[in-house]
C-alpha cells in the first residue's frame, strides 16, 4: 500500500516513539507485573506532545482525526511491543461519540485530554463469547435504572474513572424467538454499589490489568444511558468490528518483530560449522513466516479499504482477526524453535513475545467465535 506523505511521517514518528519510549521498559514491566506510574505518565505526556494520544478520534472533539489507514499504521507499530505500555498513549473508545453533548462534556472530552480513563465492560464470568447469556441487568425504577451484575476480564492500563457497562434491560420478541435487549450505561467509579478491583493476573501482556466489576443496586439516571435503550449491542458492534481489524494490524507488527529477530539469529548463529539459516529446516520456517505475514498484511489492508468505503462486514473483520492472530501464533512458535533453548530464557525477549501472542486468539472474540461469524455469513443466505 502506497503511503501518503502525511502517513509516511506518521509511521516514522510512531516507530521512533515505540523504539525510544516503550521498548526500553518492556523487561522491567514484565518483571514487575505492572507499569510504574512515572513511566506510564512519561509515555502519556510524550504521546500528547507528538500527536499520538487520542489520535483515533475526530478533530472536532479534540482528537487526532486519523483515517483508518493512519490508525492501521499506529496499531501495527504498537503491536510490536507491550500492550501494558502503549495503552498509556490512549485511544479512547469511539462509541463515546454516540453520547449527548452533556455526556461528551463529562466523559468524552476528558478522555481526549487524558483527564479521565474508561473501561469497556462487556464480558462476564458466565458470558464470555456468549454475549447474549449476560446476566447483568438493569430494571426501571421511575425515571432511574437499578443495575445489578458483574463483569470480568475488563482490561485497561490503570484504574479507570468510569466504565461503559452493558446490561440487559428487557426482552424483545423476534422471528428467531425472544432476544435480550442490551443497553450501554456510563457508570462512574465511586458510585454507591459499584465495586471495582484488579482481577486475575494474565501471563500475556503483564502489567495490563484485568479488572473485575460488581454492581449491587447501582442507581443510574436516564442521562447515564449511552445511545438508545436497547441498542447497546449495535454500539458495541461498531467498536468491536474495527477493533478486530486493529488486532490484525497489531499481530502483523508483532510478527514482523519476531521475524526480524529470527532472520538475524538464523544468519549469525552457527551449528555444525555453518549458519543455521543454511539448513532447510530453519530457512523453510522463515519462508513460511514471510508468506503468511504477506497474506496477513494484505488482508488487513483490504479490510481497511472496505471500511473506508463503508463496505466492511462482520465476516470481513472476523476473517482478519482469526487469520492474523493464528498467523502470529505460528510465527511465534517458529521463532522459539529457531532460537532453541535461548527462545525460552527470560534474558531474551522471545519468550515474552511468545506469551503475549497467545492472547490474540482469545480476546475480542475467540477464533471459534470468528469462524462462527464467517460460517453464518456463508450459510444464512442459503437458508441454513
Amino acid at each position: 500500500m502506497e503511503l501518503s506523505h502525511e502517513n509516511q511521517l506518521l509511521l516514522e514518528t510512531t516507530k521512533r516513539f515505540v523504539e525510544e519510549e516503550i521498548i526500553p521498559h518492556e523487561e522491567l514491566v514484565d518483571q514487575l507485573g505492572e507499569v510504574p506510574e512515572e513511566i506510564g505518565r512519561q509515555i502519556e505526556t510524550k504521546s500528547k506532545e507528538i500527536g499520538l494520544f487520542a489520535a483515533n478520534l475526530p478533530e472536532e472533539v479534540g482528537g487526532g482525526g486519523l483515517d483508518y489507514a493512519g490508525q492501521m499504521l499506529i496499531e501495527r507499530e504498537f503491536g510490536k511491543t507491550s500492550h501494558a505500555l502503549h495503552a498509556w498513549a490512549a485511544r479512547p473508545t469511539e462509541i463515546l461519540l454516540a453520547g449527548t453533548e452533556a455526556q461528551k462534556e463529562k466523559y468524552l472530552y476528558p478522555c481526549v485530554s487524558g483527564e479521565k480513563r474508561e473501561l469497556f465492560g462487556l464480558t462476564e464470568p458466565e458470558a464470555g463469547s456468549d454475549i447474549m447469556s449476560m446476566k447483568s441487568n438493569a430494571r426501571r425504577d421511575g425515571d432511574d435504572w437499578i443495575l445489578n451484575g458483574s463483569k470480568h476480564f475488563i482490561s485497561g492500563p490503570v484504574m479507570p474513572d468510569f466504565a461503559i457497562v452493558f446490561a440487559q434491560t428487557g426482552v424483545d420478541e423476534t422471528k428467531r424467538g425472544p432476544r435480550k435487549r442490551v443497553t450501554a450505561f456510563l457508570v462512574d467509579v465511586g458510585t454507591k454499589g459499584f465495586d471495582i478491583a484488579i482481577g486475575a493476573k494474565c501471563v500475556s501482556y503483564r502489567g495490563y490489568h484485568t479488572f473485575r466489576l460488581n454492581f449491587s443496586d447501582v442507581r443510574l439516571g436516564p442521562d447515564q444511558i449511552l445511545g438508545e435503550e436497547g441498542k447497546g449491542l449495535e454500539l458495541a458492534g461498531q467498536w468491536l468490528g474495527m477493533g478486530r481489524i486493529w488486532i490484525g494490524a497489531s499481530c502483523c507488527g508483532k510478527a514482523e518483530r519476531m521475524f526480524d529477530l529470527s532472520s538475524d539469529w538464523a544468519a549469525n548463529r552457527k551449528q555444525f560449522g555453518q549458519q543455521i539459516g543454511k539448513f532447510q529446516s530453519t530457512s523453510f520456517k522463515l519462508a513460511d513466516m514471510a508468506i503468511e505475514m504477506r497474506a496477513a498484511e494484505l488482508m488487513v489492508q483490504d479490510a481497511v479499504m472496505r471500511a473506508d468505503n463503508e463496505q466492511m462486514t462482520d465476516s470481513d473483520a472476523a476473517m482478519v482477526k482469526v487469520y492474523c492472530s493464528e498467523m502470529l501464533n505460528r510465527v511465534a512458535d517458529n521463532t522459539v524453535q529457531i532460537f532453541g533453548g535461548m527462545g525460552l530464557m527470560e534474558e531474551m525477549p522471545i519468550q515474552r513475545l511468545w506469551r503475549d501472542s497467545r492472547l490474540e486468539r482469545i480476546w475480542d472474540g475467540t477464533s471459534e467465535i470468528q469462524r462462527h461469524i464467517i460460517s453464518r455469513a456463508i450459510l444464512r443466505p442459503l437458508g441454513a
